[in-house]
């Protein structure tokens, strides 16, 4: 049940009533498998902002070999028909990139109103927002302009599937996953 919640806000009230326990004790043991890094709890990012923001964490499982494991998904075929392929990217992607960059601390963060953004990566001083794309070709979003604006950004980077680094607009840059390395360190 768990793996179908992967790279969604986390409502503990559903799996709770499906499985005829206690909300506290279906947060209880999400807390258990993050503590043991099965999965990872994204606190949401909240600031007084004039939106209201989404305060629920995302889960996401750290190994993605676990989660198609969990999900029936055997085959590179089977992932790529599979509508939860793209989680199941957005969670390499996150372990990778917090792997890679340390952050202080790193949150995501959306509104009710449809913004979001994948990670939110705080630094020293600087915000770097971190949108994960399984598509060939991103394109700048209403959702990246208004994480830019309303979290001050320094730096937002799209990072993607394909084989071209190119620039969206000022200070947003679309990485391929190849690139990871060199653009986030």
């Amino acid at each position: 049940m768990l793996a179908h919640y992967s790279g969604q806000i986390w409502n503990a009230a559903e799996p709770a009533r499906t499985l005829g326990i206690s909300e506290s004790s279906v947060r209880r043991y999400l807390d258990i498998l993050d503590g043991v890094f099965i999965v990872r709890q994204l606190k949401p990012w909240h600031e007084n902002l004039k939106k209201r923001q989404v305060k629920s964490p995302k889960i996401y499982f750290r190994d993605t070999g676990l989660l198609h494991q969990m999900l029936g998904i055997r085959t590179m075929t089977e992932l790529l028909l599979n509508p939860k392929g793209g989680a199941s990217w957005e969670g390499y992607i996150v372990e990778e990139v917090l792997t890679m960059t340390e952050p202080d601390e790193a949150f995501f963060w959306g509104t009710h109103a449809g913004a979001e953004l994948d990670l939110l990566l705080l630094k020293g001083t600087k915000r770097i927002g971190i949108e994960i794309k399984r598509s060939d070709a991103p394109v700048l979003t209403p959702s990246m302009r208004a994480a830019m604006n309303d979290l001050g950004l320094n730096k937002l980077f799209v990072i993607y599937p394909g084989s071209k680094r190119y620039t969206l607009s000022l200070n947003v840059e679309v990485l391929p996953v190849a690139d990871l390395t060199d653009a986030l360190k």
